[in-house]
């Protein structure tokens, strides 16, 4: 195998799909961008066969985003050709041929919320009669004629806002081969999604593949790239590394492909740092919530690090919520390091010794066109200055000291944060949480939608904080994130159900997520 190549040679594909013969579905070759002094592909490739679902994965940074705009028509290549089935791209301007060939379902939903499903499938495409107004029964019917088609369990006539996650990314898909395409780009699909709406989305690619549908399917999870795809593709440093069958490349060479350097031993396990002798860092007492969660009960003492694991729905984000303020309980009471912060109050709890990282960067971490340092300064504005005023000056020498501390990639404070890659916004989201040193720590699915090596850095910093004596709740259902916990408390329907010490194996932490006794 030559070049960064694998044969596929006769096996069966990992996800289920078949691959087909006939010329490529998409092949990029030599492919070159430059955004000034920036390289942000460097004679890369890429070759998804039809049939198959394609795994495009490597770091931020790698090049992934910018290959897929290409890919989309959404910019020209510097230099490379891109050709759809043996035959060139179409023209830059001709959106229209370039939506019978691909579609993208991104991480941040396209869809406009204020409208209907059916308004938002055929959007610029009503159609109208012979009275030349919009027939709307006969959208609502093409509508759903369209969701029957692909199998989307969905009311076109219920408001685009009112659907899940998981229900807008079907429609999204079916948007996207109503317009003819039959190869379509996920781009991270599981970021918001729980282990049940995974599945179920796996299920429908399955069932997408086998009606002549091809995936390239972008995800910083690599345990998804085993379970759903059957070829990858990394890149590393705008560059294309290897393609392989999934299945002929294991998950050491597969890390090593992405960061340049062999793939680290499992992390050890960590000594204990709980401080007995010092004040407890969290105590939560009979906290309810209506329809929620139910008279849930625990400590966080200093420099231990809880785990609060559960499925989506089972009330772990909604109490670590609570404990931060961006909730109130109906019933109960939180207690941060000895102080008692008003309910339902960020600003009291931050107050008490709180630094939160939210579930939901984009919309609860940070204000996209302020600079890194205004973001990482907000939670200590008396720190900055006297009077009401900030000193620039005194803001700025507090955003280097994060920016080196949490190894932040930039030129300087001043850059806006929507201008960082995923996983160097998250970290500035973690410097302003540790900004006024909490005595606890409340981090919700602290390394979704980051790359492999930003995950690793990210949970060693949450390492070290608690070694300094902080207490840690870590509410997320990612296994690496919980790996590094002196113990779990597993959250199902709203109730504390388990309480798992270290050493656990998976299965059996996902058996008590989803409700599941083995023992049974």
């Amino acid at each position: 195998m030559n070049d960064g190549e694998r044969a596929a040679g006769s096996r069966a594909p990992a996800g289920g799909g078949a691959v087909l013969d006939g010329p490529p579905v998409v092949e990029a070759r030599q492919i070159t961008k430059r955004f000034g002094s920036t390289v942000a592909l460097n004679g890369a490739r890429i070759t998804v066969r039809p049939g198959e679902t394609h795994a495009l994965i490597g770091r931020n940074g790698a090049g992934k985003s910018t290959l897929v705009s290409i890919l989309t028509g959404l910019q020209a290549s510097d230099e490379g050709t891109v050709a759809f089935d043996g035959q060139p791209a179409p023209r830059l301007s001709d959106r229209e041929a370039w939506r019978q060939h691909v579609a993208c379902v991104y991480q941040k939903s396209t869809i406009i919320p204020t409208l209907t499903v059916a308004e938002n499938l055929f959007l610029n495409r009503y159609g109208r009669g012979s009275s030349r107004l919009i027939s709307w029964q006969a959208l609502r019917h093409r509508a759903q004629d369209l969701l029957s088609t692909w199998s989307v369990d969905v009311d076109p006539q219920t408001v685009a806002g009112d659907l899940s996650v998981e229900q807008r990314q079907f429609v999204e898909i079916a948007r996207a081969l109503s317009f003819g395409a039959r190869f379509i780009i996920l781009d991270e699909p599981t970021a918001q999604l729980d282990a049940a709406a995974i599945d179920r989305l796996f299920g429908r690619i399955r069932d997408l593949q086998q009606q002549g549908v091809t995936f390239l399917f972008i995800s910083h999870h690599l345990q998804e790239v085993y379970e759903i795809c059957d070829t990858v593709t990394v890149f590393r440093d705008a560059r294309h590394i290897v393609t392989a069958p999934v299945a002929d490349l294991p998950r050491t060479e597969l890390v090593a492909a992405m960061t340049g350097e062999a793939a680290a031993a499992d992390r050890e396990a960590r000594a204990s740092t709980l401080d007995t002798g010092a004040a407890t860092a969290l105590s939560a007492r009979g906290l309810t919530s209506e329809g929620t969660y139910g008279d849930v009960t625990f400590e966080v003492g200093a420099g231990e690090i809880v785990g609060l694991a559960g499925a989506a729905g089972s009330g772990r984000t909604e109490v670590a919520e609570t404990v931060v303020g961006l909730r109130a309980a109906d019933a109960g009471e939180v207690e941060i390091a000895g102080n008692r912060p008003r309910p339902g109050s960020v600003p009291a709890a931050l107050a008490a010794g709180a630094g939160f990282v939210p579930q939901d960067r984009h919309h609860q971490g940070f204000v996209p066109d302020m600079s890194i340092a205004d973001n990482g300064t907000l939670s200590i504005p008396g720190r900055l200055g006297r009077n009401g005023f900030i000193s620039t000056r005194r803001r700025d020498r507090l955003a280097v000291g994060m920016i080196e501390n949490l190894a932040i990639k930039t030129p300087g404070p001043e850059l806006p944060v929507s201008s960082l890659s995923g996983g160097n916004q998250q970290k500035v989201v973690m410097a302003r949480a540790l900004a006024d040193n909490p005595r606890l720590l409340v981090l919700i699915n602290p390394t979704a939608g980051v790359d492999v090596r930003s995950k690793e850095f990210l949970l060693g910093k949450v390492e070290e904080t608690a070694q300094s004596g902080t207490g840690v709740l870590i509410a997320s259902d990612e296994l690496d994130d919980l790996r590094m916990c002196d113990r779990i408390l597993v959250m199902f329907q709203g109730r504390v159900t388990n309480e798992i010490a270290r050493g656990w194996h998976d299965h059996d932490l996902v058996a008590a997520m989803e409700g599941v006794d083995l023992n049974a």
